[in-house]
């Protein structure tokens, strides 16, 4: 409980200071817009070209993160040039009154933006199932007691052939005959013989 409600007043308060921040800097675009040569409705919908970009691309990024995919090439790029579009557009919109100007009116587009990430990052957080790597950790080791003989190692019959013959160098009898290694793996003495061939010449 505790924990669903410090994500919920995290997002709202998140939420509030997005919306204040989309406000300030999309009136910022459009006055650069109009100051730039247009006007009527052509000057009201290009900010709204450069947000709906940051949107488009996030939406993109939090369903591949959902979907544990690879995050499209494009939608980085998209992501990124939105991004330094209205940053861009807010920082030229306060030129006129000097560097300070430019950085006070940089501040709501760089509030936005951040703002829209933690808000992405809330939700990717909320619908990843909560449960899941706890519900992994807790069958993780009844599945390995129940079967432990997958973590022993296969042998193909040469290496079995080969791990038992140089076994039997270091023991304290005579090495295993190649007849007695071809009727313990069953296979041709012929290639026993090979084996322990290529051991001797390495």
């Amino acid at each position: 409980m505790a924990d669903r409600l410090t994500r919920i007043t995290t997002g709202l308060a998140v939420g509030i200071v997005a919306v204040i921040a989309a406000v300030i800097s999309y009136r910022h675009a459009y006055e650069l817009v109009r100051t730039h040569g247009e006007t009527g409705l052509t000057a009201r919908l290009v900010p709204f070209t450069v947000d709906g970009l940051i949107w488009a691309a996030s939406m993109v990024i939090l369903d591949a993160s959902r979907r544990k995919q690879r995050v499209p090439t494009l939608a980085k790029w998209s992501l990124a040039v939105g991004i330094v579009a209205t940053i861009g557009a807010n920082v030229a919109h306060g030129l006129n009154h000097g560097p300070t100007g430019a950085l006070v009116s940089a501040w709501p587009a760089l509030a936005l933006v951040g703002s829209f990430e933690l808000l992405m990052t809330l939700t990717r957080d909320a619908t990843s199932p909560a449960g899941t790597s706890e519900q992994a950790g807790a069958m993780e080791p009844a599945s390995m007691e129940s079967e432990p003989d997958r973590t022993k190692v296969e042998h193909t019959p040469e290496q079995a052939v080969l791990a038992d013959y140089m076994a039997s160098l270091n023991g304290p009898g005579k090495p295993l005959s190649q007849r007695a290694l071809a009727e313990r793996h069953g296979i041709d003495r012929r290639k026993v013989k090979q084996i322990i061939a290529n051991v001797v010449q390495s």
